[in-house]
């Protein structure tokens, strides 16, 4: 059937999917419970950290564009069997997301305290500088973890790419069992250990980057006969010159889509905190929740941008226009399901916290939006990693990064600082505009320009 794939569809893209989501899922279950575990603590450290996460957020994003904009070359040169050109994707990654990293630790140690203040109103001068001080002592410890983030990054994707995202998905639980255990620790202050509050829970994830980056390697550099791909990729980092310029031309337009779109939401986010401190942390709840749900469609994404890409690669390009299509499909499918569990769990998760009423309402309206609008979330994410997967940098720009500073991020500002609208109105508004995004990115995907081999 035009929609629905058979067996042997569903099984390899459910060997690709699966470990991703296992990995990212349990992920940002830890990262949810770090948040409740702050939560409990009180509104102002909990806004200090959703701020500090915030920031650092726009770099993820860029490293994922970064190692994402890459592998799209990788996955090509993988789907026709060649592996000298694989790894100096590799050697790319590694070195450019170093590079990266070491900028954006200067900008953060330099700026930190600046990029914090523009999120932080507040009227009342104590609970503002308490903020202040809660995301600085986060920023600050999170750096040290930057490092060993980025090249696990570059690590994992390369595996992803090759179909083999077992091994990432260990490293990742591994890295989240300790971020858990020294969460427990390290946060309240269990077992004889001292309470550090933000501190601990900063310490906690950096102790875990390095966990993760640690499995990663080693396994890898053991296991010669498991990942052929891998032999003698680390004996230099000399990447020819003329594939250099190749990669940049691929992969720097996605890393400023990459960035620009996570500068937009950084914006976004910005924009609702104008509202108040309460805001913010009601907006960081929905959004942690959020994320913890939406790492199926993220899977999704990952498992059809590696599916796609090895079908360009290969040149089958009706087989790979058949497979984004069936993808979509189960996308959309998935999102009926997940959407009607957050929705009935909307009235449940604020609770948990130790906020005030107000703003339990607040976070609970926003996540029953968010349920409802979810469908739209989901076709416009498949659509994104499938238009990405081949290489066609321009529509993937306009369609990503392009539609959201023209349309999403002119609407909110306009709504927050000049309507007389609530916050759960402009924030339906915010989630109703994918709508846009959706019909452009159907248009795009039937018209079938992204389809290329590289």
């Amino acid at each position: 059937m035009k929609y629905i794939g058979d067996r042997n569809f569903y099984r390899k893209m459910l060997a690709l999917l699966v470990p991703i989501l296992i990995q990212t899922g349990i992920t940002n279950f830890v990262s949810m419970l770090d948040n409740l575990m702050i939560g409990r603590t009180g509104t102002a450290q909990i806004a200090g950290v959703a701020v500090a996460n915030q920031i650092l957020f726009v770099f993820m994003l860029c490293i994922f564009g970064l190692v994402s904009g890459a592998g799209v070359i990788g996955a090509q040169y993988y789907g026709r069997g060649d592996f000298d050109g694989f790894r100096n994707i590799l050697r790319f990654k590694l070195t450019a997301v170093t590079v990266l990293t070491a900028a954006a630790c200067v900008l953060f140690l330099t700026a930190g305290d600046f990029l914090i203040m523009r999120f932080i109103h507040e009227d009342d001068p104590s609970v503002r500088q308490a903020a202040l001080e809660y995301a600085g002592t986060y920023l600050r410890i999170s750096l040290v973890g930057l490092v060993p983030y980025g090249l696990s990054q570059a690590l994992a994707s390369t595996l992803r790419e090759t179909g083999r995202s077992v091994l990432p998905m260990i490293a990742g639980l591994c890295a989240v069992a300790v971020n858990l255990f020294l969460n427990f620790l390290l946060i309240s202050g269990r077992l004889g250990a001292p309470a550090l509050g933000v501190a601990g829970a900063a310490i906690a994830t950096v102790a875990s980057r390095y966990v993760e980056l640690g499995i990663i390697a080693v396994c890898v550099a053991a296991g010669r006969k498991r990942y052929p791909f891998m032999r003698g990729a680390l004996k230099t980092l000399r990447v020819p010159g003329a594939l250099v310029r190749e990669i940049l031309i691929r992969s720097l337009p996605l890393v400023f889509n990459e960035t620009m779109w996570a500068l937009g939401m950084t914006v976004i986010a910005r924009l609702y905190s104008l509202r108040g401190l309460d805001v913010v942390t009601a907006y960081n709840i929905e959004t942690t929740f959020f994320n913890l749900f939406f790492v199926a469609f993220q899977s999704a994404g990952s498992a059809a941008g590696i599916l796609v890409g090895q079908r360009l690669g290969a040149g089958e390009m009706e087989e790979a226009k058949d497979d984004a299509r069936k993808m979509i499909a189960f996308s959309f499918a998935l999102s009926i399901v997940i959407g009607a569990a957050f929705a009935a769990l909307s009235g449940v998760i604020p609770g948990l916290y130790n906020v005030g009423d107000d703003v339990r309402s607040l976070a609970s309206s926003l996540m029953l939006i968010c349920a409802v609008t979810l469908p739209l979330e989901a076709v416009v994410n498949e659509l994104y990693f499938i238009i990405r997967s081949g290489g066609r940098v321009a529509i993937t720009i306009i369609f990503d990064s392009g539609i959201s500073w023209v349309v999403l991020v002119p609407a909110v500002s306009l709504l927050v600082r000049f309507s007389p609208l609530s916050v759960p109105w402009i924030f339906f508004v915010d989630r109703a505009l994918s709508l846009v995004k959706m019909i452009i990115g159907i248009i795009m995907f039937r018209h079938g320009k992204w389809r290329r081999r590289i």
